[in-house]
Order: structure tokens, then sequence, then C-alpha cells
């Protein structure tokens, strides 16, 4: 894992997100936590839990970004909340047209407003993510398009690790993972079967072997 550094982390109230900021926590290196309102239909939820998980000190440091009206015409089960128990969710009802790409891009822009040279995202390569813009090589490509165009440099310390991994790093390092929310589907209860909630479910049952 590279050296850390000051900057913003993209916070959402996660088990990855989360774990990511008690790393920064315990090496005392100073972050801004930054959520951002896309329109996700558990944006509540995620903040909610945010301000759950970290210390009282870091909390009173998160930013929040509202550019909700983006996909305001969307279809996206993770803009418009579905029944769960009437309608059948697959992992393409989920897909958000440059998600990825306008969250790192806002971050970035942020950032330099702060006099921030660094953004760090805890995304990983899960193998049950469906999106383009969830791949490694997507990313890399983005980070060194940044780079090439500006002074921000987008940081990904997780993005060779598993799910199992990060969870097993969060319980070492005393985050509260049990409070977090990562669920795609769900603005309130995790549904256990999309992408977020697979791969979280299947890492908490090997931290439990």
């Amino acid at each position: 894992m590279q050296n850390l550094k000051k900057g913003i982390i993209l916070a959402s109230g996660g088990l990855d997100s989360t774990t990511l900021c008690y790393l920064f926590i315990k090496k005392n290196i100073e972050f801004v936590p930054l959520i951002i309102n896309y329109g996700q239909h558990c944006f509540k939820t995620e903040l909610e839990r945010l301000k759950k998980v970290l210390p009282e000190n870091n909390v009173n440091k998160i930013e929040i970004l509202n550019v909700s009206e983006i996909y305001k015409y969307s279809n996206s089960k993770f803009i418009n909340a579905s029944n769960l128990w009437e309608e059948k969710i697959t992992a393409d009802d989920l897909y958000i047209p440059y998600r990825n790409v306008l969250i790192l891009t806002i971050a970035a822009s942020f950032a330099r407003t702060l006099g921030l040279n660094y953004v760090y995202s805890a995304f990983i390569n899960s193998n049950h993510a469906k999106e383009i813009d969830c791949s490694n090589e997507f990313f890399n490509n983005l980070e060194n398009l940044l780079k090439e165009y500006g002074s921000v440099k987008i940081e990904m310390p997780f993005k060779d690790f598993s799910k199992f991994e990060v969870a097993k790093l969060g319980i070492e390092l005393g985050a509260p993972i049990g409070k977090t929310f990562s669920c795609q589907a769900s603005p309130d209860i995790p549904c256990g079967a999309c992408p977020n909630c697979v791969d979280r479910l299947e890492a908490l049952k090997r931290l439990s072997e």
C-alpha cells in the first residue's frame, strides 16, 4: 500500500470507505470525509451511517456535495428505490452511467478548492460489479487522465484487495464495520442480493469461519 497523504476520502458509510477512514485515523493522517449526493435513494441512510461510524472529531469535518439533479430522469433502481417484495432486481437494473467518472472528477475539483492534491477512493475490483466503469483498467485510465491534466492524484489503496481483505483490515483497525451500509437496491434494509450485499455477506461469512 502506498504512502498516504492528507487529502479527501470519498465516504459513503459503507464497509470499504469506513475501513479506509480508520486507516487514516490509525496513521494520524488528516483527511476530509466527502459524501456526494448524486440522487441515490439511500443517500440519507449513507449519511446517517457515516456519522455513526466516524469518531466525533471526524464527523465534524464531513463535507456534503449535492448534484442529485443530474440523474433525475434515470431509471436505475439505485436512483429509484424498488419494491423488493414485488420486483426482481438484477445488476443491470442498478447501473448508473458515468457514476464513477462523475464522483471522482467532482472530488478532484473540490480537492483543488481546498488546496489538496489527493483524492482517495476505497474502490475494490469486485467480481460482482457489472458496470464498465468499475474495473481496474477504467480507473487506471481515469487516474492517468486526471494526473496529466491537473495536479490532483486519485489514489485507490484497496483496488487489489478482496472484500474479505478489506473487512479483515477494518476489524484490525477497530472500524465499526457492523454499523456500515452498502446496499444498492434498498434505501433502508440491506437486500442481501445486490452486488454490494453479496460481496459484503461473503466477506463477513469468511471472517466468521
